[in-house]
C-alpha cells in the first residue's frame, strides 16, 4: 500500500481558470488534481485531493490526515494570512507539510506577505503556477525516501 499525501486546497481555488487568470493562470482545479494524481503515481504516493471554502473543513481534514497521511501539501489560499486555527491544526501533525501558492505571494499586496502556515511548513513553494504542486509532491516523496520511476 502506497503512502498517502493529502493535497488540501482552500477558498476560491474551486474557481481556478475563471478567477483572475492573469494571476492564477487558466488551469482549473481539475487540472491541478490530474497533475497531482499523475505526479503522485510517479513518486509511489497516493493522493487524497480536497478543496473547501470552509476553514473548519480544512481543519477537519488536517486532523484526519494526522492519523492517516504520510504528508500534507496545502494551498490554504487566503487562510494563509488569517488562520491561526489552521496553523494550530498543522502543528499537531508530525508528518511533512509543504505549503503551496500558485502566485508569488511576496509580489502581491503586503497583507499576503505573511503566512501563519509558513511558520509550520517544512517547505514553501510560491509563484510556480500549478507546477508548485508537482514540486511539492516530489519534495514529499524525497523526504519520505520514496523512489521515483
Amino acid at each position: 500500500m502506497m503512502p498517502v499525501a493529502y493535497v488540501l486546497n482552500g477558498p476560491n481555488l474551486n474557481l481556478l481558470g475563471k478567477r483572475q487568470p492573469e494571476i492564477y493562470g487558466s488551469q482549473t482545479l481539475d487540472d491541478v488534481r490530474d497533475l497531482c494524481v499523475h505526479t503522485a503515481k510517479e513518486c509511489a504516493l497516493t493522493v487524497e485531493f480536497r478543496q473547501s471554502n470552509a476553514e473548519h473543513m480544512l481543519i477537519d481534514w488536517i486532523q484526519e490526515a494526522r492519523e492517516t497521511a504520510a504528508a500534507i501539501v496545502i494551498n490554504p489560499a487566503a487562510y494563509s494570512h488569517t488562520s491561526v486555527a489552521i496553523f494550530d491544526a498543522l502543528n499537531m501533525c508530525e508528518c511533512p507539510v509543504v505549503e503551496v501558492h500558485i502566485s508569488n505571494i511576496h509580489k502581491r499586496e503586503e497583507f499576503r506577505h505573511r503566512s501563519f502556515v509558513s511558520l509550520r511548513a517544512d517547505a514553501v513553494i510560491a509563484g510556480c503556477g500549478i507546477q508548485g504542486y508537482e514540486l511539492a509532491l516530489r519534495h514529499v516523496a524525497s523526504k519520505l525516501g520514496l523512489g521515483q520511476s
